[in-house]
Order: structure tokens, then sequence, then C-alpha cells
């Protein structure tokens, strides 16, 4: 029948996937290279710089003077030339993203950790490049990185994932403003306007695909890290001045970095 799924199909395509990605002596590297960075941050803070419009808001001199870690996500790149501040490492795991800025990961000296499926893309392996291999399983959270996680239908998710595995005890989210101005179904995939208005920069998705936003799941996904670091005696807060994000305890930017 026409337009009836087919979980058989779905879930051998998935392990065909992981197969292949398993089978691919990159991933053993990726597997060994990612056990060696486990809490090699442990006790220390990092903000992540998500990608709202209200990112423009944070005192960049003063997050760099504090010499907090930070993790950039996706095309953190486009903030660059508003910014002298550079993210410690990047996070990006949509493949639209990464083809769409694979220019840029293919030339910087920055960490990246990328999605497993950015080898197919292009993406060159090199020292700096940590793949990350995706799960379907949903509602998950991977404390320890190296082998599979959940996406949690943001990218953010994904790097909160990460800080835990480097041992950060104390993270903060900005630039989360949990809401987006371009409305539609969730997950569907879309072709940007002549101005982006829901990421930082208006030219952030202007013309290109990009995925609409989940945002019951991707909050749900919040609610599940912050039980995971509050288990592990970790804080996770939303530093955002504004946003619609209130599932994380809020928390100024400016106290965070001095406390």
């Amino acid at each position: 029948m026409s337009g009836t799924v087919n979980p058989y199909r779905n879930a051998a395509m998935l392990i065909a996937l992981r197969l292949a990605w398993d089978l691919d002596p990159r991933s053993w590297q990726a597997r060994r290279r990612l056990k060696r960075l486990r809490d090699t941050h442990r006790g220390e803070k990092a903000v992540i710089l998500c990608n709202g419009p209200s990112l423009l808001k944070v005192d960049f001199d003063r997050l760099s003077a504090s010499r907090v870690y930070t993790f950039g996500l996706n095309k953190i790149n486009m903030l660059y030339d508003k910014t002298d501040h550079r993210p410690s490492s990047i996070v990006s795991v949509n493949r639209l993203v990464i083809e769409q800025n694979l220019a840029f990961f293919n030339e910087t000296d920055t960490p990246l950790f990328m999605d497993s499926m950015a080898v197919r893309q292009g993406l060159k392996t090199r020292g700096n490049v940590y793949y990350l291999n995706s799960t379907p399983l949903h509602g998950t959270f991977a404390r320890d990185v190296s082998m599979s996680l959940f996406q949690g239908h943001t990218v953010t998710y994904v790097a909160l994932q990460v800080a835990f595995h480097l041992g950060f005890q104390q993270v903060a989210l900005v630039g989360c403003d949990h809401n987006f101005a371009t409305k539609g179904p969730a997950n569907k995939t879309v072709t940007g306007g002549e101005s982006d208005p829901n990421h930082f920069d208006p030219n952030y998705f202007a013309g290109v695909k990009w995925q609409l936003p989940d945002l019951v799941e991707s909050e749900m996904a919040y609610f599940k890290a912050l039980q995971v670091y509050e288990e592990a005696g970790r804080s996770l807060y939303n530093c955002t001045e504004g946003g619609k994000l209130e599932i994380l305890p809020r928390k100024p930017l400016p106290d965070f970095l001095d406390e």
C-alpha cells in the first residue's frame, strides 16, 4: 500500500547503517579517542552556545575573559564576524547542516564532535575530528558517548551528552530561545526564506533546506538531561536572556561565570 511504513525495512536500514560504521576502522579509532577524553574536564564549568537570536545578547568579552570552556553548535562560525570569541569545540550532527557548512568544518582546527555520517558527506578525518554515532533509542542519555547517543531532536542535547562525557560539573545554555517564528509540522524539511528570523544570523538558513524544530521532544530531552545531571551531583542551567525554555533552572550568565 502506498505510504505504508514498513518497520522491518526501517529496522534493516538502521542495522545496515550501524554495521557499516561498526566495521569501518575509523569507528574503532573514534571510540578509543572518545574514551581517552572521558572526564578530562572533571569538575569544570562549560557554556553551550546555542543558535537563537538571543545569543547576540551575550557579553562575549566577559565570556572569553572567564576562560570557561565553550561548545559552539552547527554554524557557530557565522558568529565570528561579530565577536573575537572562539568556541573551545564545535558539535554538529544534522546532515543538512554538515552539508551546508562542510567547507568550514574541513578547514578549521577547532575540535569537532561530528555525527559519523559526516564521513560519507566528505568530512576529512583528522586529529581534531571526533566522530559520534547516533542511535534511535528514544529517551536515552549517553553518559559515555564513545559507543552511541540519541540526538534528542536538537544538537543542544548532543552537546549536553558530550559535556557530561568530558566530566563538566556545571553546564549552562545561552542563546537557547526555544521559540521559532517559523511554524509548521515538527521535523519537516523546508526551505528558508530570504532572511532567517529563528537564528542569530539572518543568513543562517536563508534560502537553504532545514528541519523545523520539534519543541515538545526537545523539551523532553532537556528534562532528561537535567535528571541525569542532578542524579550525578552536577548542575545544568539555562542562562539565556529571555526565550521560552523554562524546564531548566534559570541563572544569569554573569552569576554562573562568577560563582
